[in-house]
Order: structure tokens, then C-alpha cells, then sequence
């Protein structure tokens, strides 16, 4: 991404804006500092669930593990390239419910989805040239 590091961290630790770039995602609320609901369609349904932040160390990674719902967990981590390059990976384990997911899986439609959703959010971020807030507080594991 063209941004700084910072910039780039804070922008994602704005969990509610998510619906702006993540195909699929109608909502996410911030129901305390390490607890999200979340509000998406996947495979024609629309699904609720909640997530727990487990770590957050700023300006480097975010882990979290779903506490309802569909089991999911992952962690964003963030990495300095220059003073205006970061580079965002993203690894997600999950465990489709349906058939429908289960094929959705087996043809690579996740994985598209979400290298979709961090491109949108390249250009989120790029665009916009600053976050639209920031939450520099850190959650041990």
C-alpha cells in the first residue's frame, strides 16, 4: 500500500468502516474495545456473529477468534516497507456451515473475496490519504 504504516494500522482499527471496502459485510459494531458484531451475506444468507480481539499491538497485528457464530479466526499483521509503502497480509481459518460455503471453499471463492476486500482497502486508504480514526490502545494474548 501507498501509506505509511501508521496511517495504514489506524485506518483498519476502524472496524466499522469495513462495510465501505469488504464485499458482503452490511455491519460491524464495536461493542467494547475487544469485542466486535458483525453483520454479512455469505452464500446468499445473511449471517451474525461476534469476534473477539485477542491481540493488538499497534502499527504491527491484530488477532482475533470468533466467540459465536460461525467458527472463524485470524490475524492481520502490517509491515513497514518504507516511510510510505506498507505491506498487509492477511491469514483467516474458517469452517463453512453449508453447502453452499463448503463449495464456495472448494473453488477458491473465499480466498477471491478477500484479496478483493485488500484491494479495496488499498484503495480506501490511498484516496482518502489519512485514516478516518485510529485506536492506538494494545491487547495482550
Amino acid at each position: 500500500m501507498n501509506a505509511p504504516v501508521r496511517t495504514t494500522y489506524d485506518q483498519w482499527t476502524q472496524f466499522e468502516t469495513f462495510p465501505q471496502f469488504m464485499e458482503g459485510v452490511e455491519e460491524v459494531r464495536q461493542v467494547t474495545d475487544t469485542m466486535l458484531a458483525w453483520r454479512a451475506e455469505i452464500g446468499g444468507r445473511t449471517e451474525s456473529w461476534e469476534a473477539e480481539i485477542t491481540e493488538q499491538v499497534p502499527d504491527q497485528r491484530i488477532a482475533w477468534t470468533s466467540r459465536t457464530g460461525a467458527k472463524n479466526a485470524g490475524v492481520v499483521t502490517f509491515h513497514r516497507i518504507d516511510d510510505v509503502t506498507t505491506r498487509v497480509m492477511l491469514q483467516i481459518e474458517y469452517e463453512p456451515e453449508t453447502l453452499v460455503e463448503h463449495a464456495g471453499a472448494a473453488l477458491g471463492v473465499v480466498g477471491r473475496r478477500i484479496q478483493g476486500d485488500l484491494e479495496r482497502f488499498k484503495e480506501f486508504i490511498e484516496s482518502r490519504g489519512e485514516a478516518t480514526g485510529a485506536w492506538r490502545g494494545e491487547i495482550e494474548d
